[in-house]
């Protein structure tokens, strides 16, 4: 698949909807914030799943001027989430927001996941963003976690994305690809690795979709036009995954 096969965003005559995903660890904009943006916005995404959002000191400023560079407008998490955070397009209405921190281990970072269900055109799904441990046994437990609260969300369709610190041969990460598919294995487009930006070797980022959900193509868009690799360098240390998914109306 090409750089120029990957669809625009679309809501066809049956009522599903084409929506393009990006999962992106933004290092908490400590790096080069307009060659963030420059990226985010050359990706033209429906939905935006943040790791590593702001979450101290004024967050939610922060957070707001990322959305406001980006087009687009916070949903949920940041600081409430230990760090994952979703933006989304004006295509997308919020139905509602949870935001989750999962159980802490004495010594490790605090985690947690930012969810929402939300519609798109015709198409209804709940969309998740996580941050798992770098902790390998807290890591698979937070699998379970993400895998649960999928489940819990009560929708037809899900969207979950994040940094798994993981690699898909992994544990944690081979947990939820079991029972999600993996978008990049499902149908692969751009570039594979994510980390890190500057010389990328593993893929720790992924975004996954329910059954349901048909992958068009997923990867990181090494390619895309408006994409400039110093851009993707600068902006944080991790690379970011886009996906284009066809959700089925609801």
């Amino acid at each position: 698949m090409t750089v120029e096969d990957l669809p625009g965003s679309a809501t066809e005559h049956d009522g599903s909807a084409v929506v393009r995903v990006l999962s992106y660890n933004i290092r908490s904009m400590r790096d080069d914030t307009a060659a963030l943006a420059r990226v985010i916005r050359a990706c033209a995404p429906d939905l935006v799943l943040i790791q590593e959002a702001p979450r101290f000191f004024r967050w939610r400023k922060a957070a707001a001027r990322l959305a406001g560079a980006t087009d687009l407008f916070h949903v949920t998490g940041g600081a409430t989430t230990a760090g994952p955070m979703i933006l989304s397009s004006l295509r997308a209405h919020v139905e509602r927001t949870e935001d989750v921190l999962l159980p802490h281990t004495p010594g490790l970072h605090q985690r947690g996941f930012a969810t929402a269900v939300l519609r798109i055109g015709g198409a209804r799904l709940s969309v998740l963003s996580a941050h798992l441990s770098l902790n390998a046994a807290e890591r698979y437990e937070q699998a379970g976690l993400l895998l649960d609260r999928v489940t819990g969300l009560g929708e037809p369709h899900a969207v979950a994305g994040g940094d798994l610190n993981d690699r898909p041969e992994g544990r944690a990460f081979s947990r939820v690809a079991d029972l999600l598919q993996d978008a990049w294995a499902t149908k692969p487009w751009g570039g594979e690795f994510t980390s890190s930006a500057q010389r990328p070797y593993q893929r720790i980022d992924a975004v996954f979709a329910s059954p349901g959900i048909e992958v068009l193509g997923a990867g990181v868009p090494l390619a895309l036009p408006g994409i400039d690799r110093e851009d993707l360098t600068a902006a944080t240390d991790h690379l970011p995954v886009l996906a284009a998914l066809r959700i089925p109306a609801s």
